[in-house]
C-alpha cells in the first residue's frame, strides 16, 4: 500500500524520529566503566515523569505485565489478601494474576465503562479491622474501556480509614500522558511499559517504587527472581544492572524522557486532552456513544467507541486496516465485536488525529453504517480551531 499507515491503536504507540535515531546505534558494552554517566542521571530524570522525589525508579526488559508482577511479588507473601475492582479486560488480568500467584483477592466487579468503586473502597477498608489487606489494585487508565479512575481519591479512601495498605497503580497506558502525582498522591509502586506515553517500543516495564513499599520486600515472602527488586538495587546504584539490559531500548528511553521534560508535562497532559476531547466531538458527532459512562472516566489516551446497533465492529476495524492501512483497537472480551478503539497518545497532534478520524469516517461508510461524511472530522475541525484561537491568544499576553 502507498504511502504512509495510521497506527491509532491504543498501544504500541507511533515513535517520534528523535527517538528511533537514539537507538539506531552499534551494540555497546552494558558493563562499559562510563554507562553511571548515562544511567544514573536517566534514572533521576525519570522520577520527574512520575513527580516523584522519594522512589525509586527500576526498568525491567519486559512488558507492563512483567511490572505488575514485580509490584507483587516484591512486596507480598503467599495467602496475603488485596483489594482490586474489574471494571475492563486490563483490571481483570491484574486481578488473574494476583490469583495466580497465590493471593486471596477481594474482588469488586463494576460494570465495564465505570472506574474504580471509590465509595466501595472507602466501606471495604473501614471495615477491614484486622487490617487483613495488604494492597489495594488500581488500574488508572482501563484501556479496554477507555475509563479513567481518580487515584486521589482512593489515596483519600486509604487515608479517612487509616489503612496501612500499598497503594499500587497500573498507570501503563496513562503515565506520561495522563497527569499522575507519585507522590502527592502517595502511590507506593506505579507500573508503565514504554510502549504508550514513552513513545517507545515495547520491551520496558518502567516502574517507580515508594520507599514504604521497599521495605515491605524485605519481609515479602512470595518468590521472585528475574524480578527481585534486591538485585537492582544492588546493581542500579552503580549504574548498572543485574542482566543484561536492552541498551538500544534504553538510550531511546532518554531521549523519550528529554521530549517529554522539554514539552514540559503539564503541555503534554493539555495536549492530550484537547486531542482526547477532539475525537470525543468527533464521537458526538457520528450519533455514537463512548463506553465510558460519564465524563469524569473519559480517557484522554483511548476512546472505547460503542459501534451503532447491527453492525460488527471487527468488520469495520478489518475493513480500515486493509483498505485503508489504519489500525484502530479492537474491543477485547466481553466488549469484542461491540466496540473499537481510537488511541490518541504519546507522539501526536491534531493533524495526526484528524487523518485517523478521516479514515474512520471513510471505513463507517464503507460498510453501511449511516453517518454523515465529515461530521466527525469537521466537529473536531471546529474544536481545535477554537482551542488554537486560545491558545494563540494566550500566547500573545
Amino acid at each position: 500500500m502507498a504511502g504512509m499507515r495510521g497506527l491509532f491503536i491504543p498501544g504500541p504507540t507511533n515513535v517520534p524520529d528523535r527517538v528511533r535515531r537514539a537507538m539506531d546505534i552499534p551494540m555497546e558494552d552494558q558493563r562499559a566503566p562510563d554507562l553511571p554517566e548515562f544511567t544514573l542521571p536517566l534514572f533521576q530524570d525519570l522520577k520527574k515523569i512520575f513527580k516523584s522525589e522519594s522512589g525509586q525508579v527500576f526498568l525491567f526488559p519486559s512488558s507492563g505485565t512483567g511490572g505488575w508482577e514485580a509490584a507483587l511479588t516484591n512486596t507480598l507473601s503467599p495467602g496475603d489478601k488485596v483489594l482490586a475492582s474489574r471494571f475492563g479486560q486490563f483490571s481483570h488480568l491484574w486481578i488473574d494474576m494476583c490469583q495466580r500467584l497465590g493471593l486471596e483477592v477481594e474482588l469488586i466487579d463494576v460494570e465495564w465503562g465505570e472506574g474504580v468503586p471509590l465509595e466501595t473502597y472507602a466501606e471495604i477498608l473501614a471495615a477491614d479491622t484486622g487490617r487483613k489487606i495488604k494492597a489495594v489494585l488500581a488500574c488508572h487508565n482501563e484501556t479496554a474501556t477507555g475509563v479513567t479512575s481518580d487515584i486521589a481519591g482512593v489515596r483519600r479512601a486509604l487515608n479517612e480509614t487509616r489503612h496501612p495498605a500499598l497503594l499500587f497503580v497500573d498507570g501503563v497506558s496513562s503515565i506520561a500522558s495522563i497527569d499522575f502525582r507519585m507522590d502527592e498522591w502517595a502511590v507506593d509502586i506505579a507500573v508503565c511499559g514504554s510502549q504508550k506515553g514513552f513513545m517507545l517500543p515495547g520491551g520496558l516495564a518502567i516502574l517507580c517504587v515508594s520507599p514504604k513499599a521497599l521495605e515491605a520486600a524485605k519481609s515479602a515472602k512470595l518468590r521472585r527472581c528475574y524480578f527481585d527488586f534486591a538485585d537492582m538495587i544492588r546493581t542500579n546504584k552503580d549504574g548498572f544492572f543485574p542482566y543484561t539490559p536492552p541498551m538500544q531500548l534504553i538510550r531511546g528511553l532518554r531521549t523519550s524522557v528529554d521530549m517529554l521534560l522539554a514539552e514540559g508535562l503539564e503541555n503534554v497532559f493539555a495536549r492530550h486532552h484537547r486531542l482526547g476531547e477532539g475525537v470525543r466531538r468527533a464521537v458526538s458527532a457520528w450519533n455514537m456513544k463512548l463506553c465510558a459512562k460519564e465524563k469524569r472516566w473519559q480517557s484522554d489516551t483511548v476512546s472505547a467507541i460503542q459501534l451503532t446497533e447491527g453492525f460488527d465492529s471487527n468488520n469495520l476495524i478489518r475493513h480500515a486496516y486493509r483498505r485503508y492501512g489504519l489500525s484502530l483497537g479492537m474491543g477485547l472480551a466481553k466488549l469484542n465485536g461491540k466496540v473499537f478503539r481510537i488511541g490518541h497518545l504519546g507522539d501526536l497532534n491534531e493533524l495526526m488525529v484528524l487523518s485517523a478520524l478521516g479514515g474512520v469516517e471513510l471505513a463507517l461508510r464503507d460498510v453501511g453504517v449511516p453517518i454523515k461524511a465529515g461530521s466527525g472530522v469537521g466537529a473536531a475541525v471546529d474544536y481545535f480551531h477554537q482551542q488554537g484561537v486560545t491558545l494563540n491568544a494566550a500566547a500573545a499576553e
